[in-house]
C-alpha cells in the first residue's frame, strides 16, 4: 500500500494519551548582532507572556523552573486562564504539579476518561468552560464528582463521540450542581427522561443553549418546560416523537435556533414548527431523509424563519439575516465575522449556527451517505472552509476534520473522491489548510495536516500542496513533540510521496531525517505514526538518491528496528515495503548489502513470511526477493531459515493474490541462483508449488515462476523433480501461451535444461525393469513435447527473409534485422553465472538442432550490447572459450539456419565488448 487516508480521528484509550510539545516557530531578528550573545532574561515582561502563552502547558512550566524571573512570569494568571490538554498524558500526578497554577482557570479540554478523573485535582474551582472528547468510558460518577467541584460551571460539552456510560442522573447532577449552566451539550446519551431535563428546567435558569446530540431516546415534552432555551440541538437523535414536538415546541418562548439535523423528522412537523412559533428564527434540518423525499415543503422562508436543508441554498438563506444582504454570497461568514456588528442576537445565532454546521457537516462526512454528491460540490465544500475560518477553535476543528473525511470513499483502499478534492482546492482550501497548520494551536495543526493528507491522495491537489509550500510545512510538523500532529504530518508526506516529482522536495525539506526520527521517538506504542513513518520512508526509499539519503540517517536501523519488534501488522508491512525498496536499486549503491548485514534484517523478514496478514507476508518475500540478489545475501537468507519459510509460503499461496504469488515465487528465484540453495529448495519440496504457481493467470506469476524453474532445473535431481510433477505441461504451456515474452523465454530455457544431452531417468532411483520402460516412455515422450514447443518458441522470433539476407551476408545491416527481431528486451536484466553461460554454450554441440538453436538464441539475448549484465556475460565466455564453439556452430552444415545466425550475432556481440578478435 502506497497512500494512507483516515476518516475519523483515531481513538485513542488510555494507554495511548501521549506527550505534546509546541512546533518550532521562526523567530523575528530581535536587532540582536547574529553572532552575540542574547541574554533572554533581558526581555521585557510582556514579550515573555507572548512568547509563554505560544506554549503548551509543559513546555511554559518547563521554561517557569529556569530562573525566578520567568518562575513569576510563568505564573501570571493571564496565562493559566485556559488549558487545552487533548494531546497530553494527563493524569493525578500531572493535575496536581499544575495545581497552584490553575486557581484561577477558566477554560479546560480535556481527552478520555483518565483525564476527567483527573480534572478534579487541579482544584480550579473558578472553572466556566469544560469541553472534553472520547468520553465513552466516562461514568455517571465521574461526571457528577467534577460538577460538584465546579460549582461556577457555566458550559459543559462531551462528545463527539458517544458518553455511553453517562445516563440522565448525571444530568440531574450536573442540573443540582451548576445553577450558573448556560450551556449543556451532550452526545450519545441511551435515555434523557423527563426527571433529567426537568431538574435542568427548575434548577438552571440561565441554560439557554441545549445539545442532546445523538441520543437513543429524550423527552420531547419534558423539553417544553426549559422555558430559558434559546438554542436547541437534537441532531441525530432517534426514537423522537415529531408529532409531539410540533405541538408542544413551539411553545418555548424564546427558543430562536432549532437543529434537527440528521433526524427522521417530516414536512408536516418542520411546516407547523415554522409557522407556529413566535421567536423561531432558523431552523436546521440537514441530511433529513424523509424532509428530502417529500415535495410539499417550500424552500422559502415562513414567516420571517429560515429553513436550512441540503435542497436549500444555506449560504443566500444566512445572508437574509443581515439588514445588508449585498456582496455575502459565499463570503458571508468572513464578511459576518469582520464586521462591527453589534447585534447580540446576530451575533449569538451565527456563533452557534457555526458550531451546529460544523457538527454536522462532520457527522455527515462520516457516515458517507449516497446522493449526497451534488451537495457536497456545490455547497458543502465551500461550508466546510468558511467555517474554518471561524474564531471558534473547536468549529475550525471540526470543518477541517470534515474536509479529510468528506473526499474519502473508500478508507481501506485509500480512495477519495476526485471532484471534492478538487472543489476543495478551487476554493482556496489548500492555502486555508496550511495557514491553519502553522497555528500553534496543536489541535489545529493536526486536523489540518489530516485533510492535506487525504486530499493530497489526488495527484492535483498533491501538486497544489506542493506549490504553496505544503511540504517544508509538513516536514516541520512531522517534527513536533506531538503525536498526534506528527502522526498526521506523517500520513501527508506519506501520501506526497507517492507522487515521483515530490520526493526530491521531501528529502530537501527535512523530511527523510523527520521520519526516520519519528520511528526512534515513538518506537513504543505509537503503531499508527510508525507506519506512516515507515510508509513514507517506503516510498522515498523506490527513489535512488532518497533510498541514500534514508542509509546516511539511520533508517535501515529504524526499519530493521520496527520488522524485529513491532507487533503491529500495519507498521510490519510498511517496514518491509520500505527495506523492499532499499534494497531495489541493484549495484548503483551499496543499500542492498547494508540492510543485510544489519543485524537481525534477514532473520526478521524470514519471521515475517510467517505472518497470518498477507500484506506483510508479500512485502517481506519481496525484501527478500530483492536482497538475494546480493551473494553474501543470499547464502545468509538460507542460514536464516529462508528456503523453508519461502518454500512454505509457495506451498501455501495458489489461492494468494498475484502480488504475494509473484513475490513468493521471486524470492525463491532469487535464492536458487546458488546451486546449493536449489537443491535445498527441491529438497523441501519447493517444486511442486512453483508448477501451481506457474499456472497461475498472471502474467508476473508467470516470469517468477518460471525463472525459478528455470534455475532449479539446472540441476538433475531437480529436473526430475520437474518432471514427476507434471512441470513439463505446465512449462510447455507456459512456453506457448503465455502473454509474458519473459516468461515464455525462461521456459524454454528450463525446457532446454532438463533435456540438453544427459538423460534424466539416469539420475532416477532404481527400479523394476516394467516401472523403467515406463518411465523411460514417459520421458521420451515429455523430451518429444518439450523440444516441440522450445521450437515453436525460437520460431515466434525468426524473420525468413532476414535470416535470408543475413545467411547470405554477414553484413552488419543484416544481422541487426535479425537482431532487432530477436530481442527479448527483459531478459538483458537476468545475470548468469559462469556455470550457467558454460551449460548453454555447452549445448551448442548437442547433437539436438533444436537445442543448438535455443543456446545460441540465449547466448544472444544476454549479450546483446546495452543490457545490464552484458559485459558480464561476454567476460564470462571468453574465459570459457566460446568464441571457438560459437564459430564452429556458425559453420556447422547439419546446424539449423537459426543455430547459425544467432551463433553469428553472438559473435559481433563478443567483438562489441572486446573480448574476441574479429572473426567472421
Amino acid at each position: 500500500m502506497t497512500r494512507r487516508v483516515r476518516r475519523k480521528v483515531a481513538k485513542k484509550g488510555k494507554d495511548d494519551a501521549v506527550s505534546l510539545s509546541y512546533l518550532e516557530i521562526e523567530v523575528e531578528d530581535l536587532g540582536l548582532e547574529r553572532n552575540g550573545n542574547v541574554d533572554w532574561t533581558s526581555l521585557p515582561d510582556d514579550t515573555v507572556i507572548q512568547l509563554f502563552s505560544c506554549l503548551n502547558y509543559r513546555d511554559r512550566a518547563s521554561l517557569s523552573s529556569t530562573c525566578k524571573t520567568w518562575r513569576v512570569l510563568g505564573a501570571s494568571q493571564c496565562l493559566w486562564s485556559s488549558l487545552d490538554l487533548r494531546a497530553h498524558k494527563f493524569d493525578t500526578a500531572t493535575a496536581t504539579s499544575l495545581a497552584s497554577r490553575c486557581m484561577y482557570l477558566q477554560k479546560l479540554r480535556f481527552r478520555g476518561a483518565e483525564s476527567a478523573d483527573a480534572i478534579i485535582h487541579l482544584q480550579a474551582k473558578n472553572l466556566r468552560e469544560i469541553s472534553g472528547d472520547y468520553c465513552r468510558k466516562i461514568t455517571d460518577a465521574t461526571l457528577s464528582v467534577i460538577v460538584a467541584r465546579h460549582e461556577a460551571l457555566e458550559s459543559l460539552q462531551l462528545g463527539p463521540d458517544f458518553c455511553e456510560r453517562i445516563t440522565g442522573d448525571a444530568i440531574k447532577a450536573i442540573a443540582l450542581c451548576c445553577p450558573k449552566l448556560k450551556k449543556l451539550r451532550l452526545s450519545g446519551i441511551k435515555d434523557v427522561y423527563a426527571d433529567a431535563i426537568n431538574a435542568l428546567a427548575k434548577h438552571c435558569p440561565t441554560l439557554v443553549d441545549i445539545g442532546f446530540l445523538d441520543c437513543l431516546n429524550v423527552d420531547e415534552a419534558a423539553l417544553e418546560n426549559v422555558s430559558s432555551v434559546r438554542f436547541l440541538s437534537v441532531a441525530g437523535t432517534s426514537n423522537m416523537k415529531w408529532d409531539v414536538v410540533s405541538h408542544l415546541w413551539h411553545k418555548l418562548p424564546k427558543l430562536i435556533g432549532l437543529d434537527v439535523s440528521r433526524t427522521d423528522i417530516g414536512s408536516a412537523a418542520i411546516s407547523r414548527l415554522l409557522s407556529s412559533s413566535l421567536s423561531l428564527k432558523v431552523l436546521c434540518a440537514l441530511n433529513c431523509p424523509v424532509l428530502e423525499e417529500e415535495t410539499s415543503i417550500s424552500t422559502t422562508k415562513t414567516n420571517g424563519k429560515l429553513l436550512l436543508a441540503l435542497f436549500s441554498d444555506i449560504f443566500r438563506e444566512l445572508s437574509s439575516l443581515f439588514a445588508e444582504t449585498s456582496n455575502k454570497g459565499r463570503n458571508m461568514f468572513l464578511d459576518w465575522r469582520c464586521s462591527k456588528n453589534k447585534d447580540k442576537n446576530l451575533n449569538e445565532i451565527m456563533t452557534w449556527l457555526e458550531w451546529i454546521l460544523s457538527h454536522t457537516l462532520l457527522r455527515t462526512a462520516e457516515s458517507n451517505p449516497q446522493g449526497l454528491d451534488n451537495f457536497w460540490l456545490k455547497q458543502g465544500a465551500a461550508l466546510l472552509l468558511s467555517l474554518m475560518q471561524s474564531s471558534q477553535e473547536d468549529v475550525q476543528e471540526r470543518a477541517a476534520t470534515g474536509l479529510a473525511t468528506f473526499v474519502v470513499i473508500d478508507d481501506e483502499n485509500a480512495s477519495i473522491d476526485r471532484g471534492r478534492a478538487e472543489a476543495v482546492m478551487r476554493d482556496g482550501g489548500i492555502r486555508l489548510l496550511l495557514n491553519l497548520a502553522k497555528s500553534w494551536h496543536e489541535g489545529l495543526q493536526s486536523e489540518a495536516a489530516k485533510a492535506l493528507a487525504n486530499l493530497s491522495v489526488n495527484a492535483n491537489v498533491a501538486k497544489a500542496v506542493a506549490e504553496e509550500g505544503g511540504i517544508n510545512i509538513l516536514a516541520a510538523l512531522a517534527r513536533s513533540m506531538n503525536r498526534l500532529v506528527a502522526e498526521e504530518a506523517a500520513g501527508g508526506l506519506w501520501n506526497l510521496s507517492v507522487g515521483e516529482e515530490h520526493k526530491a522536495a521531501i528529502a530537501e525539506a527535512g523530511g527523510v531525517k523527520a521520519l526516520v526520527d519519528l520511528i526512534f521517538k515513538w518506537s513504543s506504542g505509537g503503531d499508527g505514526v510508525l507506519e506512516r513513518a515507515a510508509g513514507a520512508l517506503a516510498n522515498l526509499a523506490a527513489d535512488d538518491k532518497c533510498s541514500m539519503e534514508v542509509a546516511i540517517v539511520g533508517g535501515v536501523h529504524a526499519l530493521v528496528m520496527l520488522a524485529r519488534n513491532c507487533k503491529f501488522e500495519g507498521v510490519q508491512e510498511q517496514a518491509a515495503r520500505a527495506l523492499a525498496n532499499l534494497a531495489s536499486h541493484g549495484d548503483s549503491n551499496s543499500n542492498n548489502a547494508a540492510v543485510g548485514q544489519e543485524v537481525g534484517a534477514l532473520e526478521a523478514l524470514v519471521q515475517l513470511t510467517r505472518s497470518p496478514h498477507e500484506g506483510v507476508r508479500q512485502e517481506a518475500a519481496g525484501a527478500l526477493w530483492n536482497l538475494s540478489f546480493d551473494d553474501r545475501n543470499r547464502e545468509a537468507i538460507a542460514a536464516a531459515g529462508g528456503v523453508e519459510a519461502l518454500v512454505t509460503l509457495a506451498q501455501s499461496c495458489s489461492n494468494a493474490s498475484p502480488g504475494l504469488q509473484e513475490r513468493a515465487a521471486g524470492a525463491l528465484w532469487g535464492l536458487s541462483v546458488s546451486e546449493a540453495n536449489s537443491i535445498a529448495i527441491g529438497r523441501e519440496g519447493g517444486v511442486a508449488p512453483l508448477i501451481a504457481l506457474a499456472r497461475s493467470d498472471a502474467e508476473d506469476v508467470h516470469e517468477t515462476a518460471a525463472g525459478a524453474l528455470w534455475n532449479l532445473a539446472f540441476n538433475h535431481s531437480n529436473a526430475l523433480r520437474i518432471v514427476e510433477e507434471g512441470g513439463v505441461p505446465a512449462l510447455v504451456h507456459l512456453c506457448s501461451s503465455s502473454l509474458s515474452k519473459m516468461a515464455r523465454f525462461m521456459a524454454a530455457l528450463a525446457l532446454a535444461y532438463m533435456f540438453d544431452g544427459s538423460r534424466i531417468d539416469e539420475f532416477a532411483p532404481m527400479s523394476s525393469s516394467s516401472e523403467s520402460t515406463s518411465k523411460s516412455v514417459s520421458l521420451d515422450g515429455a523430451r518429444r513435447m518439450a523440444l516441440k514447443h522450445i521450437e515453436a518458441f525460437i520460431r515466434t522470433f525468426s524473420n525468413p527473409q532476414a535470416f535470408a539476407a543475413a545467411a547470405a551476408s554477414s553484413a552488419p545491416a543484416a544481422l541487426a534485422q535479425v537482431t532487432e527481431k530477436a530481442r527479448i528486451q527483459e531478459a538483458g536484466h537476468l545475470r548468469c553465472s559462469g556455470a550457467e553461460i558454460g551449460r548453454f554454450v555447452s549445448m551448442l554441440r548437442n547433437s539436438s538442432s533444436i537445442l543448438k538453436a535455443c543456446a545460441a538464441f540465449a547466448l544472444l539475448q544476454f549479450t546483446i550490447p546495452g543490457g545490464r549484465h552484458a559485459v558480464h556475460h561476454a567476460s564470462l565466455m571468453q574465459g570459457g572459450g566460446a568464441a571457438r564453439v560459437l564459430r564452429a556452430a556458425a559453420a556447422a552444415a547439419t546446424s539449423p539456419i537459426e543455430a547459425k545466425i544467432f551463433a553469428r550475432i553472438v559473435l559481433r556481440n563478443l567483438e562489441h565488448h572486446h573480448q574476441v578478435e574479429p572473426s567472421i
